[in-house]
């Protein structure tokens, strides 16, 4: 890749992307091309919408979203149905400010990174065209030159509502440099971005003493009194404050509780009204979405403060809990790993799992029901199926805590140790128990985490080890057996030979002799055992798997392994537990035989040609398996 020939390119489409004409032809474009004249809370949901939105069970998941932000499809689908689709139709949510309100590292900072980022390529669209009267510090919209009496004809002619007034800097302008005549105003293409301060800002409040309204709303620019003669002129005036560039796109208002509240009720007009007050001016009309953030904390005092009331009615609070699924955080570690300069340091299979596992544990909150506890409400909030609980129990368990997610461990302090065990370990690979033991010596030096919640979080360092053991030695087990697919399926066509043999009160024929024989009582119950299957169940489970078999043959479909969950965990299980003596002896033997180490090579090889392990992490695996099953 020449990266020279990119930039290069890369001038040559914005090039093309710029537009310029008059008023005039403005209102032509705009015939054809009525999204344009779209208001920002419009753009920012049909930014969102144009990316993609996928139906899941029901619940929209937004595409726009997917590959920064896990695990938070509920809380994403709530903030864009709640508040950026009603605000794009001119309800009145959008005259609300956006409050962002969640744990830290919870995903708001990259959340509203994402939305600004995100505008900035799509001004750059067709759908997401922006202009604005030329050379206008404000980048005003060109419908603002429409007089007030004509708009709602305009409206019947262009669909389109014209809101807000022209600022006293372009209305100089029109009777100065146009003489009135708005046909001629020039009219720009123009493009978002942070960095060029183009429709999105920044405000970061400082010490309240030494900061100035004007970081909002723009100063007077002394140097030019003498020349134009007034501060009230507007050709005198600075319009660079945060607001004013913000105008047309999206303005990030971060750590707003901590604000100093002369700053706060400028938001108040400018979220009701559609404008501010700068300088010795009218009214400026502005058009964006002013977005903030808080932890819970701060929100809880702000709103206890009886001063502040008048903001509260002005405020919609959007709930950005942590993730609380075990597959979506690990596809944090993973982002945040392959984002940093460890990147090339193998991290062996389940490591981030297991990692996750402990860090959902600190965010669930226990079970009021009495027969779930904090791992099977782990496992339903994951997606995983368990015995005995469906769809409508995980949905009756999230309704049982409002703030569930809203405390616990957040991902940066998993990441930061993981990162000391990359960095102390000085090998090419780590493992889960690396990992476990990195997160229990960090809870010491944590300084929010208090003597009871360490212990707590000690217990769940343990849940997740035992889970990491089934998961070692269901791994190796797999490993161990040859052809597991191969005999996993001789397995199971044993099994339900007998099972349609029992049910319909026949015999089989032996295979060798071709004699008759009765089903064999003995497989069946050795693999029934394995899952839990009572001695009065059995029948009901063999009549179940028997139906199953009917149902696919009447849909033209084969029954395989993979038809039957419950079924093919029995035949896993069955399979492992008839060579976990083989597997013991193998991983154990300090000197194994030729026999032996052949086996162990071969299941080396397997692991890490078909698991994802490397040479190391492989041999680590096998040799702490070896030591689970000796105890």
């Amino acid at each position: 890749m020449d990266i020279l020939k990119r930039i290069e390119h890369y001038r040559e489409e914005e090039e093309k992307l710029k537009w310029e004409g008059t008023f005039a032809q403005y209102l032509d474009l705009l015939k054809e091309k009525p999204w344009i004249g779209q208001s920002a809370h419009s753009r920012v949901f049909n930014m969102i919408k144009d990316a993609g939105v996928e139906e899941v069970e029901g619940k929209r998941k937004y595409k726009f979203f997917s590959n920064q932000l896990f695990g938070l499809e509920e809380a994403l689908e709530r903030l864009v149905e709640e508040y950026f689709h009603p605000a794009a139709k001119r309800l009145d949510v959008r005259k609300r400010i956006l409050l962002l309100m969640g744990p830290v590292s919870g995903g708001k900072s990259t959340l509203v990174s994402m939305l600004k980022r995100g505008l900035e390529q799509y001004s750059r669209t067709e759908r997401g065209g922006v202009f604005s009267i030329k050379g206008c510090p404000m980048h005003e919209d060109p419908l603002h030159l429409i007089p007030q009496h004509l708009r709602e004809d305009f409206y019947e002619e262009y669909g389109i509502r014209i809101e807000g007034n022209l600022s006293p800097l372009n209305t100089m302008r029109l009777e100065k440099e146009y003489h009135g005549r708005i046909e001629d105003v020039q009219v720009e293409r123009v493009f978002f971005s942070e960095d060029k301060r183009v429709g999105i800002g920044t405000f970061s409040p400082s010490d309240p003493k030494s900061q100035d309204i004007a970081d909002l709303t723009g100063s007077i620019d002394f140097s030019t009194i003498a020349e134009f003669g007034s501060e009230s002129d507007p050709r005198a005036y600075r319009f660079d404050g945060e607001l004013n560039k913000a105008n047309r796109g999206l303005m990030e208002f971060q750590e707003m509780l901590k604000c100093d509240e002369k700053f706060l009720w400028h938001l108040l007009s400018l979220t009701q009204e559609g404008n501010f007050k700068a300088g010795r001016f009218a009214l400026i009309s502005a058009d964006e979405l002013i977005v903030a953030h808080t932890n819970e904390t701060e929100y809880r005092s702000f709103i206890s403060n009886k001063k502040n009331e008048a903001l509260h009615s002005r405020i919609i609070v959007m709930p950005v809990p942590y993730n609380l699924k075990v597959t979506q955080e690990e596809k944090i570690y993973e982002k945040m790993i392959n984002e940093s300069d460890v990147s090339n340091v193998h991290v062996a299979p389940h490591t981030l799992r297991v990692a996750a596992m402990f860090t959902i544990l600190t965010r669930l909150k226990e079970p009021k029901r009495g027969d779930i506890d904090l791992i099977k409400k782990m496992r339903l909030y994951d997606g995983e199926n368990v015995e005995g609980f469906n769809s409508a129990d995980v949905d009756e368990m999230k309704k049982e805590y409002q703030d569930e997610g809203m405390s616990g461990i957040d991902p940066r302090y998993v990441i930061n140790r993981i990162s000391s065990t990359i960095i102390r370990k000085e090998v090419p690979t780590i493992n889960a128990l690396d990992v476990l033991r990195a997160l229990k010596e960090g809870l010491d030096q944590h300084p929010s985490i208090t003597n009871e919640l360490r212990e707590k979080y000690l217990n769940f360092i343990s849940l997740a080890r035992k889970e990491y053991d089934d998961i070692a030695k269901k791994e190796v087990q797999k490993a161990f057996v040859y052809s597991y697919e191969e005999s996993a399926k001789t397995l199971m066509d044993n099994y339900l030979d007998n099972v349609e043999a029992y049910c319909n009160k026949a015999k089989l024929h032996d295979p060798l002799t071709g004699e008759e024989i009765n089903p064999d009582e003995k497989l069946m119950r050795s693999i029934e055992e394995q899952i839990g299957i009572s001695e009065n169940a059995k029948k009901a489970f063999r009549e179940e798997i028997l139906i199953r078999i009917s149902a696919y043959a009447r849909k033209g479909k084969r029954f395989d392994y993979n038809s039957h969950d419950r079924l093919r965990e029995a035949i896993q299980k069955k399979l492992f537990a008839d060579l976990k003596d083989v597997v013991k002896i193998t991983t154990s033997s300090k000197t194994p035989d030729e026999q032996q180490l052949k086996k162990v090579n071969e299941v080396v090889a397997r692991l890490i040609d078909e698991h994802g392990y490397n040479s190391t992490s492989a041999n680590e695996l096998l040799r702490y398996v070896g030591s689970l099953l000796n105890r």
